[in-house]
């Protein structure tokens, strides 16, 4: 089994913790596949902008979060991953309440792979919608990532 499924299986078990960034923002994991996950985010007023909204940079890290997670689960055990490109279309505000962030990899090929990323409200109404573009690094360009 891959190593970043694996670890995120444990994750959801409670044998594992999350990454310090998932503890730092809150983010948790709630469902995970080779290739799909689902993150959540409790939106509290210590997420806001000076609106008062849902910052946008917290929103891009949850997507940023649950579409590395999915490209990184179909990755072989010599092989790491950057984001070469994230994009994020912001449709409707957030004040407070659970975020869903349920991303998939639409195209992987050997070197590069595209994942799409929806962001649901408790209503499931589109909150944001992103991509991101995902480059495969082997070799000596993997080590120590």
């Amino acid at each position: 089994m891959n190593e970043i499924l694996a670890h995120y299986r444990k994750v959801l078990a409670g044998a594992a913790m999350p990454s310090p960034v998932e503890q730092l923002m809150g983010i948790r994991p709630v469902d995970i596949v080779s290739g799909q996950v689902s993150f959540e985010l409790e939106a509290t007023r210590d997420h806001a902008n000076p609106q008062g909204t849902l910052h946008g940079g917290i929103t891009s890290t949850l997507a940023d979060m649950a579409m590395g997670v999915a490209f990184g689960t179909t990755l072989q055990p010599d092989e790491s991953f950057t984001t070469i490109e994230l994009k994020i279309n912001f449709l409707k505000p957030v004040w407070n309440g659970t975020i869903r962030a349920d991303a998939k990899i639409l195209k992987k090929g050997k070197t590069v792979g595209l994942v799409d990323c929806s962001i649901l409200d408790k209503d499931e109404s589109l909150v944001a919608y992103a991509t991101s573009t995902c480059m495969i690094l082997r070799g000596d360009k993997a080590k120590g990532r």
